[in-house]
């Protein structure tokens, strides 16, 4: 089978969590780059990619690479790439664009450019001068970085942090792939307790549910290489079945989701109900405040709220100052905040033992990570 370069792209920061998913996957020969990396696959690995991937974006096939300065050069060497294996005479396809520190900065001209090259590339393969675009759907995208041109097809559709579980969501939701990398980045794992004191709608408890219950996170979903005749059904049927065969539906999960927000709690509840999760997690309505900890060795992970809206920021601080005095009393456990206030430290009480700089959506956000010990060996 001919082999293929795919790329799998990320939030800035999350580069290592998908490098590891993807050596987890079996993949070796990875390259990292700021917000993506490139690997080598086969026509079998889009589905498994797409299925498997908890931290990334999107997956995108990889056409070609070249430096270009000049539109002349853009078309000539798009067109040179193999459009016509990939694209069927009747597909649908857009062409999408980005540049950074580049000569040719104008994206909409090179959109066109590339539109106009791949046209001319399908005309030679289908000899007709006319494409009627009625067919599967094909995204192109057209990256210029210090002018070098990345051209690629994008396999995903929408994106992966698209799972299809949320039926309804809070305001300002946390993504289900950002959700997913904070777990990873944890000591947490399927044997130990875990809570989200912050819940929203749940996407913390759900992400932990399905990595602790080996469920692939694109399992309920579609993706758009799935019209693509290119990629054998049987691919995508094979990728699915060992999925469903690979999950651990008999293991039993302690994980609890609390907010203060009774609503919430009630689309969490939704949520985790609509992927089967409903008896893997608890959701309850309370106060951190007045939360019972019961357990030893448990795990915290959580986004509480940021204090980012006037009028908010005292109430904010004294949610932390709060989960300072708390969470110090829980001498075996492991906590994980995410948080956009820089001044957490202060206002927790305690420097933390390690800080990753990652992007809740726009919002720059720091991720304060507090060891607790290992628990000890059964």
């Amino acid at each position: 089978m001919e082999q293929i370069q795919l790329i799998a792209t990320t939030t800035f920061g999350l580069e290592a969590v998908v490098k590891r998913e993807l050596q987890n996957l079996g993949y070796e020969d990875l390259k990292v780059e700021n917000g993506k990396i490139t690997f080598k696959a086969t026509e079998k690995d889009i589905p498994i990619a797409n299925l498997w991937l908890r931290s990334a974006d999107r997956v995108l096939l990889k056409m070609g690479e070249f430096e270009a300065t000049s539109f002349e050069e853009l078309f000539e060497k798009t067109k040179a790439l193999p459009w016509d294996e990939w694209i069927t005479e009747d597909g649908e396809f857009t062409v999408e664009g980005k540049s950074i520190n580049s000569k040719l900065f104008s994206i909409s001209d090179s959109q066109a450019i590339v539109k106009k090259a791949v046209v001319e590339k399908l005309k030679s393969k289908y000899k007709r001068d006319w494409f009627e675009e009625t067919g599967s759907k094909f995204t192109i995208e057209v990256s210029l970085l210090k002018d070098i041109a990345t051209l690629t097809i994008d396999t995903s559709g929408p994106g992966l942090h698209k799972r299809g579980y949320r039926i309804h969501s809070v305001e300002a939701p946390l993504k289900e792939t950002l959700a997913a990398a904070l777990v990873q980045l944890s000591y947490w794992n399927k044997d130990r307790f875990l809570l989200d004191p912050f819940c929203g709608s749940g996407t913390i408890p759900i992400e932990a549910a399905m990595i602790g219950k080996n469920i692939a996170p694109g399992l309920n979903r579609n993706f758009a290489s799935e019209g693509w005749p290119r990629i054998k059904k049987e691919y995508w049927q094979d990728a699915r079945r060992e999925a469903w065969e690979l999950m651990l539906r008999d293991f039993n999960l302690n994980i609890i989701g609390s907010d203060i927000d009774k609503k919430a709690i009630e689309l969490a509840k939704e949520n985790a109900a609509s992927i089967g999760l409903e008896e893997d997690i608890k959701f309850i309505n309370k106060d951190v405040r007045d939360f019972k900890f019961m357990n030893d060795y448990g795990v915290i992970i959580c986004n509480p709220p940021y204090g980012e809206r006037i009028g908010e920021e005292k109430e904010v601080e004294k949610l932390y100052k709060n989960m300072g005095d708390i969470f110090s009393k829980l001498k075996t456990y492991s906590i994980y905040v995410l948080t956009s206030n820089e001044d957490f430290e202060r206002l927790y009480n305690k420097k933390a033992d390690r800080k990753r700089k990652l992007y809740n959506g726009r919002i720059k956000v720091d991720y304060y990570q507090y060891y607790g010990p290992r628990p000890p060996k059964n």
